[in-house]
């Protein structure tokens, strides 16, 4: 008999609410991180390719994909200094591909990149202090105190999206 893939269940770690900057900027982090695996928790391929929100194209698979695709863009790319490593999940000529090419039987793969993305730019950022410094895009200088702050606000934003599509689909809420 074949099992049917469904993504891991997730506990959230503790939230710290004293410790250095470096180390709250981390969990803080890893606590939204964990947060969207908890929201994609027990949900098969099909569930995780639903797009229940009106016309949107968002999914909880294509959330996957496009967090996967920030993590390596800003942490391998900029803040690694490994420039030119190509898109994960889309190209020029399909920008939207994170979002309308994953699939049921896309799902393992997808959330395997991305753990391996977050664990690359974990281990990138390891023992490395928050005012270390490298190029955005624009060519404008930041440091890794911007790049945790700015990822922070990225899977925020997308955890609420999570919310809402996890709610469609099977009535799960929680923060």
């Amino acid at each position: 008999m074949r099992m049917t893939w469904t993504t891991p269940e997730v506990q959230r770690p503790e939230r710290v609410s004293v410790a250095d900057e470096r180390t709250a900027l981390a969990a803080s982090l890893d606590f939204q991180r964990a947060t969207f695996l908890f929201k994609c928790g027990g949900l098969t391929g099909e569930q995780l390719v639903m797009r229940p929100v009106g016309r949107s194209t968002l999914s909880l698979l294509g959330l996957a994909r496009h967090l996967a695709g920030c993590e390596r863009w800003w942490f391998r790319n900029h803040f690694g200094g490994e420039a030119g490593l190509p898109w994960i999940f889309f190209t020029k000529e399909n920008l939207e591909g994170d979002f309308n090419d994953g699939t049921p039987a896309s799902a393992p793969g997808d959330f395997e990149a991305y753990y391996e993305e977050v664990a690359t730019a974990r281990a990138l950022t390891e023992g490395r202090a928050p005012d270390d410094t490298f190029l955005r895009p624009n060519g404008e200088l930041a440091d890794l105190r911007w790049l945790f702050l700015y990822m922070i606000e990225e899977y925020a934003r997308h955890n609420g999206h999570a919310d809402l599509v996890r709610e469609h689909i099977d009535g799960r809420t929680g923060d």
